[in-house]
Parts: structure tokens; sequence; C-alpha cells
């Protein structure tokens, strides 16, 4: 009889064995328990990519073919020095919950664990389901697992990761392989291309191949390495550190790499002329550009700003993501960032030195500083009091300091809004803003609203 059976050991059971439980099932080799307690994460690991992205049936062409494909390679930096220090049974935990994070941060943006080597993850974005901005996507993923993996807290360890990313062509064959080994082969110079980049970076770093740098325009800050030579590469290729995030912010500006004349618009032009001279005598106007998808309402919009370089007014930029929605008030915390001057390096109280500028430069109340800084996740212990306010009470303060922003910049100059990508908002976001619109009335403010022909838009609103 086998010593499993007779112990009710199941696949349940099997995955979470230690070493002495193998021991007291007889198994005295020291020798026979390193190979089954291996074999034993290996089934471990394949269960984590089936739980991760597992493929299914229907999305998988039968064919090869070939498609454009972002794929990022991940590597935990030390394993090797981990593996010395540390227990077996302590290093295969670690390794399973770098794993699960790396996985959670990377399908999260819609892409596919492909495969599990060792500390090693390959993911594909734009696989079995492409989208417009894959090489985005898998950007954001990297950042995201590179700060998830660094707060791992598990067996007192500090874990660090590198990330290498590259775009190109691909041929995406048949499934290969059976069981936890399934995979889909991907033949083409762009897995071997993320993996050497990736051995490029420093820990808690993401180096891009120059195709991934074209496709994410602007919407990052990077640092060009130059001509790097690849191994197994005879060329040498053009590499990118990401930094960050970009502070642009717009996605219009972030991703359009030419200048084309504006034609056919002088009419709206004109429109949008018109309704700013009003806002300026003090009746507020909203105007929706309203269109499909690619038409140039972001565009429109951005001529027109550029119209009113030269003359006095203040202006107010808000940028919806669609890797943001799920975070309240997004768009306001970017612009309210923008507007005090933060620096990617700006130490805490320098932020909290700049943000009481900011509110201090236009209407505030006693609090504004203390509702507005912890929005901004800024610290303002030791500096201010804190405010004893229930979580609805400080949401609809928060808002109000933030409409008192708004009322004391146009106080001094006519303020020009735009706020983009709105369908992509929060319901904090989109709740903010119609306070703003009803407030804009009685203001010198124009707010411009590019908008689907679905938007719902506020009976005042003119749309063109």
């Amino acid at each position: 009889m086998s010593p499993f059976r007779d112990n009710d050991i199941d696949g349940e059971v099997l995955r979470r064995l230690t070493a002495e439980d193998l021991r007291e099932l007889g198994i005295a080799s020291i020798g026979h328990r390193r190979r089954l307690l291996d074999a034993i994460a290996a089934l471990g690991e394949g269960q984590h990519v089936r739980e991760a992205k597992p493929i299914r049936a229907e999305a998988v062409s039968s064919q090869p073919e070939r498609r454009q494909l972002t794929v990022m390679f991940c590597d935990l930096v030390g394993s090797t020095e981990l593996s010395a220090r540390l227990d077996p049974e302590d290093l295969r935990e670690v390794i399973g919950a770098y794993h699960r994070t790396v996985a959670a941060a990377v399908t999260r943006f819609d892409a596919f664990v492909a495969k599990y080597m060792g500390d090693g993850v390959l993911a594909y974005f734009g696989y079995p389901q492409a989208h417009e901005d894959d090489s985005e996507r898998a950007v954001r993923a990297g950042l995201g697992l590179i700060d998830a993996v660094a707060r791992l807290d598990i067996r007192s360890v500090d874990l660090q990761a590198r990330v290498g990313i590259a775009t190109g062509m691909v041929v995406v064959g048949d499934l290969i392989g059976e069981g936890s080994a399934q995979e889909q082969s991907v033949v083409g110079e762009t897995p071997n291309l993320a993996a050497r980049l990736q051995a490029l970076a420093a820990p808690d770093q993401i180096v891009i191949a120059e195709n991934t740098r074209r496709q994410v325009g602007n919407l990052f800050e990077y640092e060009d390495l130059g001509e790097v030579e690849v191994k197994g590469l005879r060329a040498t290729v053009r590499a990118y550190r990401v930094l960050g995030e970009s502070r642009i912010g717009s996605r219009f500006e972030a991703l359009r790499t030419g200048e084309t004349p504006l034609v056919g618009r002088e009419e709206e032009i004109e429109l949008l002329s018109r309704r700013w001279a009003q806002a300026g005598a003090g009746r507020g106007q909203i105007v929706l550009i309203s269109a499909e998808p690619g038409i140039g309402k972001s565009r429109l919009a951005e001529a027109f700003r550029l119209s009113l370089e030269g003359e006095p007014h203040n202006r107010l930029r808000y940028f919806c993501s669609p890797h943001h929605q799920d975070s309240a008030l997004f768009p306001f915390i970017e612009q309210l960032e923008r507007a005090a001057g933060f620096e990617r390096d700006d130490t805490p109280s320098v932020r909290l030195e700049k943000l009481e500028a900011l509110v201090a430069a236009n209407a505030s109340a006693e609090g504004d500083v203390q509702l507005l800084a912890e929005m901004l996740s800024v610290p303002f212990e030791g500096r201010y009091p804190a405010l004893d306010l229930i979580p609805q009470r400080k949401k609809e303060r928060t808002f109000e300091a933030l409409l008192r922003q708004l009322s004391g910049l146009a106080t001094r100059q006519p303020v020009l809004m735009i706020f983009e990508d709105l369908h992509w908002a929060d319901p904090s976001s989109r709740e903010l803003l119609d306070l703003t619109v009803e407030q804009i009335g009685r203001l010198p403010v124009l707010l411009i609203v590019p908008s689907a022909p679905s938007f719902s838009h506020p009976g005042s609103a003119c749309r063109i």
C-alpha cells in the first residue's frame, strides 16, 4: 500500500507537506525527501499558472498566427543568495508568494502569465486578448509589481524584482506539453530580448526596448541607456530605463507623434471663443465637444487652449485614466499635484510646504491644508492637528476645499477648465464634477468636456 494513500494525503494536503512529514511517512533518505519536495513545489507553481490566467480553449487559435506581442520578463533579485540563507521550505514559501504577487500585478492588466522559470516569470501582453494599449499595460504592470514585491512581508526577507519589456512581431503557435507544463509556443526574438533587457536592469527597475518606448510615447519618464549589446543578437539595441509615470497627464499629448494642422474647425473655434467671452463676463459656461473616439475632440480643445496663450487666464486640466477608474478623485489629485509643483524627489516636508503655498494663494478655510494633504497622501503630523471627522463629512469638507480653490482662482482671472476622458472617471470624481458644474454658473469659468455622444450632460451645457 502507498504511504500517501494510507495517510489520506490528497492533492491539497500534498502541497503542504514538509520534510518532517516525509520523514514520518518513512522516507528516510535526505535525497529522496529533497527530490519529493522539489516535485511538490513544481506542482504548486503549475497551479499558480493556472490560477493566474488559464488559457481558454475558445481564445486559442488552432493554427499558428503572426501578431504583435509585448513580452515581459520579471526576475527576483538575489535568489541565489536566498537559497543559501533559507531553509528549502522557507525558500519555497518566499518564491510562491513572489510568484503570486507578480501574477496578480500582471493579470490585473489582462495579460497572460506564460511560464514560471524558477524565480523568473514570463508574461504576454496582447495574447490571447489584444488591446490597443498592451505596451502601456506592460509598463504599468511592471511598475506595480516592483512596488508590490518590495512590500511583501514574508520570512523577514526584503525582496526586489527587475523587469525587461520588449515589443515585436512573433508567431504564436500551438499549445505544447500537457497539464501544468502546457504552454503556448512563441517564436521570435521578442521574448529573448525581454529576458536580456531584464538582466540589464538594476534592482527595482524596468528596462524597455525601443519598440515599446515608441508605443507608450511620453506616458512615462525615461532614462535613455543608448545602444546596448544584447547576448544572442548581432546588432546593438536601443534601451530605456523607466523612471515612473509622466507628469504630462494628457494621453493626447503623451501619445501624439506629430502635429497636423486643424482644418475645417473654424466654426467650432468661433463658438468656443464666444463662450469664453461670456464666461469672462462672469457668466460661467459649459461646452461639450461630442463625437465618437478618434474624431479629434482633444485636438479641438487643445487648439482652443493654444489660442488663449498670451491672454490672462488660469488653466485647469483634468485627465481621467482607464487604469485608475478605481482610484477615488484621481484626476483631481493629479491636477492638484501639478498645480502645487510636486517633483518626483520632493520630501514629504517640501510637498507640504508647496501645498501650503497653493492653498494660501486661493480662498481657503481652516482645515483645508489637512484635508488636501490627506487627499494627496502628504504627512502633516506635527504641523497641523488631525481633523476628527466621520468619513462622509470628511469627503464633503474635501469637496468644499477643492471648490474654494476654484473660486479663489476665478476671483483673480477667468478660468479655462478642460476635463478629458470623463467616461473613465471614478464615481467620486463624477460627483465632484457635478458640484463644480452647479458652481460654475456664478463664476468666470469655461468648462470644456470632450465626450462621447452618449454622455448625459447638464441642461445648461452647449454641445458641439
